[in-house]
């Protein structure tokens, strides 16, 4: 059976199940296994990694929210693969990467270096608080998978609130994580279908991730405070990625679709695969592309 009709079995499952997991939060970890793990996840999220089609297919949900001169801000960016995917697609506007974790930083700046993009700066702070940044200094705020790291549904409260304080009214709102699945065996699918072509400290991250993802019911309730601009979405069946998204602020350009294309093409038959294959299952949730890169 192929991976997109077992996922599909796996879904259908879990969708029927009435079973309701409880949220474990993620362990602590030491200084050497923190930093292996972070190494896998920068890694996965290389233009050949496992999750590059993921990331171009949130670049491309993100940037018609973005306008030229626009000030973005990314909250938990890691590693900064995404960020990276979006600035590269968005080189008129300016983004600021926020991280709490000063080793995540570091590995941002050297992905932003190495892929040689010059609208990125990065600065350390607390998503929950964004004590640094003054109310309506944004015009645009997303984050991608980065909610799942907080440590409670009161964290999540504070980390929304703040994310609408510090944006401008009629800005642009793209937030994206797991959602927590009802059945063990559902998450142990998605961690390992592709385990031969990941890093074992990725799987075990993967793992955590899940396991620590809010619920669509605790995500929704937080992001009440968003107000009624923003519209929720989840993969069909079941809600293994979660979206809240605000409407378009500008029409996708020439340059953007360029830009796109030319990041789509670099990816492996494989990878372009798993792009339509994500595309599908939150497409089937009313959440389509704002264009199509060929």
């Amino acid at each position: 059976m192929s991976s997109g009709l077992a996922m599909l079995a796996y879904l259908i499952v879990e969708r029927l199940s009435r079973r309701t997991l409880p949220r474990v939060r993620e362990p602590e970890l030491s200084d050497i296994d923190n930093l292996a793990q972070n190494e896998a996840f920068e890694l996965a999220g290389r233009e050949d990694g496992i999750l590059a089609p993921i990331y171009l297919y949130h670049a491309l949900q993100i940037s018609p929210l973005v306008c030229p001169g626009d000030r973005v801000l990314d909250l938990g960016c890691g590693p900064a693969n995404q960020l990276v995917q979006v600035a590269r697609m968005n080189p008129q506007a300016h983004f600021i990467g926020l991280d709490v974790s000063a080793e995540m930083l570091g590995r941002a700046r050297q992905t932003i270096e190495r892929c040689g993009v010059a609208n990125i700066e990065t600065v350390p702070g607390d998503m929950t608080t964004l004590a640094e940044f003054p109310d309506d200094s944004f015009d645009c705020v997303m984050t991608t998978m980065s909610l799942h790291h907080l440590p409670d549904e009161a964290a999540l409260s504070h980390a929304l609130r703040a994310a609408r304080r510090v944006l401008k009214p009629g800005g642009g709102l793209y937030l994206v994580d797991f959602g927590r699945l009802k059945r063990a065996a559902t998450q142990r699918f998605f961690v390992e279908d592709r385990s031969d072509v990941q890093p074992v400290k990725f799987t075990r991250d993967y793992l955590n991730s899940l396991r620590a993802a809010f619920s669509v019911e605790e995500l929704s309730r937080a992001a009440k405070v968003l107000g009624n601009g923003v519209t929720h979405y989840a993969t069909a069946l079941a809600p293994f990625t979660v979206v809240f998204k605000s409407a378009a602020r500008r029409e996708p350009d020439r340059q953007l679709k360029d830009s796109a294309c030319v990041l789509h093409r670099r990816l492996s038959a494989s990878q372009q695969r798993d792009f339509r294959l994500y595309a599908r299952w939150l497409r089937a949730d009313g959440l389509a592309l704002p264009f199509l890169p060929d």
